[in-house]
């Protein structure tokens, strides 16, 4: 048997009704577009200016301004590659004279050594054929027989002048000193003291070895005796 279910309403709400005259109309023309268009990008460009710092940025160089700075830098590298060559040669250069200068000086060096040792050769050799003869009329006298002393002494003064001749041709001359001249002290070394009252107070009493210049330098000094006069009332 059939039952009776009551209606029940619809629990949606109600949509209310416009009206055509409160409808909008959402299709933008042509116009209206392009006009928000620009106020958006102009929003976006003040926003960006707001969030973003000004920075300084470096003027980069135009096109062309690079070209010539980039011929200038080749320009100056080749100039700098050619100075290191000229550099390089002159370097080779000099190296080459300094090793011509070394051998020079070394070559010069030995020959001026073995000058010096032909010198000193050839001196020695004109000193002892000056002495030779000396020797010679030395044994002579050793091998002859004398009647007495005085014509022995006779043959030793002539010996003697003979190696003071030799002497001379080697540029080897006596000091002029005499027994009663001044002391000299630039020509003589005085060994001792002795007291003479006949001689001066400070003169040579004796000379023990004469003294030689060779050249007219000083050659060897006098070795002498000097005179020292006592004091009256010292003993």
């Amino acid at each position: 048997m059939p039952t009776d279910i009551p209606h029940q309403p619809d629990a949606r709400p109600a949509v209310p009704q416009l009206e055509s005259e409160d409808l909008v109309d959402l299709n933008l023309d042509e116009s209206l577009e392009g006009d928000l268009q620009s106020v958006a990008d102009e929003v976006a460009s003040e926003y960006r200016t707001q969030m973003v710092p000004e920075m300084d940025l470096p003027d980069l160089p135009q096109p062309a301004a690079d070209q010539d700075a980039r011929v200038d830098l080749e320009s100056a590298l080749t100039e700098a590659e050619h100075q290191m060559e000229d550099m390089l040669r002159r370097e080779a250069e000099l190296m080459d004279q300094q090793r011509r200068l070394a051998a020079d000086f070394n070559n010069f060096r030995n020959r001026a050594q073995r000058d010096i040792s032909l010198a000193v050769e050839q001196a020695e050799r004109k000193i002892l054929l000056e002495m030779l003869p000396v020797l010679d009329n030395f044994e002579r006298g050793l091998g002859a027989s004398y009647q007495d002393v005085e014509s022995f002494r006779a043959g030793v003064e002539l010996i003697r002048k003979q190696f003071l001749e030799s002497l001379r041709r080697l540029n080897v001359e006596q000091l002029p000193l005499q027994v009663g001249e001044p002391f000299d002290a630039l020509t003589s070394e005085a060994l001792t003291t002795f007291s003479d009252p006949n001689l001066a107070d400070g003169a040579v009493a004796a000379i023990y070895e004469q003294g030689y210049n060779l050249k007219g330098q000083l050659l060897r000094a006098a070795r002498v005796v000097v005179n020292r006069l006592q004091e009256p009332g010292k003993s």
